[in-house]
C-alpha cells in the first residue's frame, strides 16, 4: 500500500466544491457522477474517503440487483477515511481525525433491540450508508453515534475499512461458538470464506478446512489461515471431508457461497451432533430443501445469521486494532475511483479478493 493511501491530515479537510460518487444505476451498469458534498447537520460527520473496499455483497448486487436496495442507488458500504467537517454535538471526533465505521447502527428502542437483536432493527437496513466508492461520504448521526470509531494509527485505512465485513464474521461466531478442539469447514474460498478462517485460527480453533474451487483461490485461502484445503471440483472431495475429524466429519460447517448448492453441500458434510451456519445470503426466491430425518435424527443445529450488533462491531474493532488476524492480506489489488468498472470485471475473474478503491 502507498504511503499516500494511510496518509493523516492533521488540518481540517475543506470538501471540494464538486467531488465524485458511483451509482450503480442497473445490474452491470455504473456511473461516476460529480456531487457537490452536503454540510454535515447535528450529529453527523462527513469523511473524505481515503479506501473503500469491494466485498461480495457489492458484486451480487452488480451483478443482478439487491432486495434491500432500490436503483439506482449510490454503491459501496466498507470504507476508512478522515473527518472533513462535524455537524454540531460531535464531541468525540474533529476534522482531522481518521475514522474506521460500520454502515449501520440500530435504533437502540424497538422490540428487536430490547431483545439484544440489533441486526434484525429496521433502521439498521433501511438507513444503511450507501456510497462509499466516492470522494467524500456523509456519515449520519445514528451511525456516529454507535459504530464509529477513531482509528488506530498503526492501522493502515485498508485494514481499517474491513471492520463491516468482519463485523458479520464475528456475529456468525458469536452464534455458532467455535470451540478450540473442533474441526471447521468452511465452504467457499471467497473474501468472506477466507475472513472466517483468519478469525477461527486467531480465536485458536484447531483445524480449519476450506473447501471450494479454483486454484487461485484456494491457494490464497492455504496462504492466509486454512490449515488444509480441498477442492470441491475433484471426485474425492466428498471423502476427503467425510475423513475429517477422525473420519466423524466437520463438527461446524460455514456456508460462505451464497448459493443453494453451497448451502445443501454445508447441510450435507456436517458431522451427526454438528451445527451448520448458512452464512452467505442466496438469491431472492430460492428454496433450500432438508433432510428432516437427518435433521432430526443426527441432531443437527441450523444457523442463519444476519449483519451484526453493536457487541460485534467493538469486538471487530478491537480485533482489528490488535492486528492479530493479517487481515490486509484479503486486499491484494487496487484501483483508482475512476477504474470502478474494471474492480467488478476482475472480480468476476476471481482475480482479486477484495480490491481497495482509492480515490
Amino acid at each position: 500500500m502507498s504511503a499516500a493511501a494511510d496518509h493523516r491530515t492533521d488540518a481540517a479537510v475543506a470538501p471540494a466544491p464538486r467531488a465524485r460518487q458511483a451509482m450503480l444505476l442497473e445490474p452491470g451498469r455504473l456511473e461516476l457522477r460529480e456531487f457537490t458534498p452536503a454540510a454535515p447537520g447535528p450529529g453527523e460527520l462527513l469523511l473524505k474517503i481515503e479506501c473503500a473496499l469491494s466485498c461480495g455483497t457489492d458484486l451480487k448486487t452488480w451483478r443482478r440487483g439487491h432486495p434491500m436496495w432500490k436503483l439506482p442507488a449510490p454503491f459501496g458500504h466498507e470504507f476508512a477515511g478522515v473527518v472533513a467537517a462535524a455537524g454540531a454535538g460531535v464531541e468525540q471526533f474533529k476534522p482531522g481525525d481518521a475514522v474506521m465505521a460500520a454502515p449501520t447502527a440500530p435504533c437502540g428502542d424497538c422490540f428487536f433491540c430490547a431483545r439484544g437483536q440489533e441486526n434484525l432493527c429496521a433502521q439498521a437496513m433501511d438507513r444503511m450508508v450507501m456510497g462509499a466508492y466516492a470522494d467524500y461520504l456523509l456519515l449520519p448521526a445514528h451511525v456516529v453515534a454507535r459504530n464509529a470509531f477513531h482509528k488506530p494509527d498503526n492501522l493502515p485505512f485498508e485494514e481499517a475499512a474491513l471492520l463491516e465485513p468482519l463485523s458479520c464474521v464475528v456475529h456468525a461466531h458469536a452464534m455458532a461458538r467455535p470451540e478450540r478442539d473442533e474441526t471447521v469447514l468452511i465452504v467457499g474460498a471467497g473474501a468472506f470464506g477466507i475472513l472466517h478462517a483468519m478469525a477461527l485460527k486467531a480465536a485458536g480453533v484447531r483445524e480449519v478446512v476450506v473447501a471450494g474451487r479454483g486454484a487461485q483461490r484456494l491457494g490464497w485461502a492455504g496462504e492466509m489461515g486454512a490449515d488444509r484445503v480441498i477442492d470441491a471440483a475433484r471426485e474425492d472431495a466428498a471423502g476427503a471431508i467425510a475423513g475429517l475429524n477422525g473420519g466423524h466429519g466437520p463438527d461446524l460447517a460455514i456456508e460462505c457461497t451464497g448459493q443453494v448448492a453451497g448451502w445443501e453441500d454445508a447441510f450435507r458434510r456436517v458431522r451427526r451432533g454438528g451445527r451448520v451456519v448458512f452464512f452467505g445470503g442466496c438469491a431472492p426466491g430460492t428454496t433450500l430443501g432438508v433432510d428432516t430425518r437427518r435433521m432430526h435424527y443426527d441432531n443437527l443445529t441450523l444457523l442463519a445469521p444476519f449483519h451484526f450488533r453493536p457487541r460485534d462491531v467493538r469486538d471487530a474493532f478491537a480485533m482489528l486494532g490488535a492486528r492479530r488476524l493479517g487481515a490486509g492480506r484479503l486486499i491484494n489489488a487496487r484501483r483508482r475511483l475512476d477504474q470502478l468498472s474494471e474492480v467488478f470485471a476482475m472480480l468476476e475473474r476471481s482475480a482479486a479478493l477484495k480490491c481497495a478503491v482509492i480515490p
